[in-house]
């Protein structure tokens, strides 16, 4: 499989007619043929990115005219399931598309498929699919992460120019780490959330997952801004989000963070990190280290407001109104009941129990309402550091990609994977995981985190980590 040119390149040749959008689509389709045996695709809506394709030829118009790409499956899309994962979504067809894809279809881009994930995202391994296990690229024998697994190893098998992904708690990050590709989470509320099946609505972010920075950065572009339907959304900058060609890194300020390299890190990971703090600070960048007290509880903030929001969302799933119906319910209640236990997964129930209980009276203000203290200290302490360093560093995850099946049974393991993550999502600061370099054959990211709404800022200076460690 031949690697796919840079997105605008892709672009600019189908618009002056060198490139076929169906000829791109067929290759897609091939790819996702070719490796089928990594399940990372749930469905395929071929006539319809077909059908579109054959338009594009005709009226090749916009800055990702027939770029082709997979959209998680927690994205509502036209033609076609949208079923999370899960078996209570397993018959659901949506009745109108999420806005991330409206906003990529109206400059010309095609959806060729639905990635494979953790059921409603609630995982760091594609392993809580309902469905399949997602493999990793590199290993099949491993996991390429998650949520957004199947999106991350979409895009490095090549199967597309770049997938959609959702990071709640690291689900687009630590992926991308685990499959050597570009991982990018937004400042929360710059692209909108309408029609994303929720998880944990104070945390949840769209994002791109690619084979570049600048590809990252062209798909965030065409997604970001207000669109009347997402309340959260904020205004984009107004200078867009394409970094510039030569970022400043060496009049750049970077705060290592101290406590992600201390404890239990793998020792490749942590020399990759600090081979790559080196490779930046040879750019005359101003490397310190950064202390924030409060991101060991970052972890256990995340694990009370997160189950206590999914408890919340998933309520609309009663077998009533769409979605998965228990047959032969003597009465309404059971119905209710019936439908919850056989459509819902292990860690969806889990989930809901935990965050009924966190909210529960008596148990608000001992778990919930002092997460949310935390939470707060959590944010000032970020402010703090940013008033010191442009952005932050340290790993995506403490480990490579581990084995399938290696954490499954311990939900507590599991959840310790997105521990370098979760802070982000608490802070709702922008982050992104680029290659950084290998443990063995497995891939490790570096993570880079800035202020909210700097995030043109954070993609230039990626880009240049990025060109520097070439």
């Amino acid at each position: 499989m031949s690697d796919w040119p840079a997105i605008a390149e892709i672009a600019a040749k189908v618009q002056s007619g060198g490139l076929k959008a169906v000829d791109l689509v067929n290759k897609s389709l091939e790819a996702i043929e070719t490796n089928k045996d990594f399940d990372a695709i749930i469905s395929v809506p071929k006539e319809r990115a077909l059908a579109r394709a054959e338009q594009i030829d005709k009226d090749p118009k916009g800055r990702l005219a027939g770029v082709p790409f997979v959209a998680k499956d927690n994205f509502l899309t036209l033609s076609g399931k949208t079923t999370a994962a899960s078996n209570i979504l397993k018959p659901f067809e949506a009745p109108y598309q999420a806005s991330a894809i409206e906003k990529l279809e109206a400059e010309g881009a095609i959806c060729v498929a639905k990635a494979n994930l953790d059921a409603f995202a609630h995982g760091a391994s594609t392993e809580n699919s309902d469905f399949f296990t997602t493999k990793n690229p590199f290993d099949k024998t491993r996991v390429p992460g998650g949520s957004s697994g199947g999106s991350a190893a979409a895009v490095a098998l090549q199967i597309v120019p770049f997938a959609l992904g959702t990071d709640t708690g690291g689900s687009i990050r630590q992926p991308a780490s685990f499959c050597g590709v570009v991982g990018y989470k937004p400042t929360y509320g710059l692209v909108s959330r309408s029609g994303v099946i929720a998880m944990a609505s104070s945390t949840d972010v769209i994002g791109p997952l690619t084979r570049s920075v600048d590809d990252a950065a062209l798909v965030l572009d065409v997604m970001a801004g207000r669109d009347g339907l997402d309340s959260t959304l904020i205004e984009p900058e107004p200078e867009g989000y394409l970094p510039t060609t030569n970022y400043p890194l060496q009049t750049t300020k970077i705060g290592v963070i101290k406590e992600y390299l201390e404890g239990q890190i793998d020792p490749d990971v942590k020399k990759i990190v600090e081979d790559s703090v080196e490779k930046i600070r040879a750019t005359g960048a101003e490397i310190s280290e950064v202390s924030l007290p409060s991101i060991g509880a970052a972890l256990a903030i995340y694990y009370i407001v997160c189950p206590a929001e999914v408890s919340s969302n998933l309520a609309r799933y009663d077998g009533q109104r769409f979605g998965y119906s228990a047959a032969g319910a003597p009465d309404l209640l059971q119905s209710y009941e019936l439908s919850r236990e056989k459509g819902f997964g292990a860690e969806a129930k889990r989930r809901i129990m935990i965050g009924t209980h966190v909210l529960s009276s008596g148990y608000y203000d001992a778990y919930y309402k002092k997460a949310q203290t935390v939470r707060t200290k959590l944010i000032n302490e970020f402010s703090e550091a940013f008033s010191k360093v442009d952005f932050l560093l340290g790993p995506v995850a403490p480990t490579p990609a581990f084995k399938i099946g290696e954490k499954s049974g311990d939900p507590l393991q599991m959840y310790l994977a997105d521990i370098m993550t979760v802070a982000a999502n608490v802070t709702g600061v922008p982050a992104i995981s680029v290659p950084a370099g290998k443990a063995g054959d497995l891939p490790v990211g570096l993570q880079l985190m800035a202020p909210q709404r700097a995030d043109r800022s954070l993609l230039g200076a990626a880009k240049a980590f990025a060109e520097a460690s070439q």
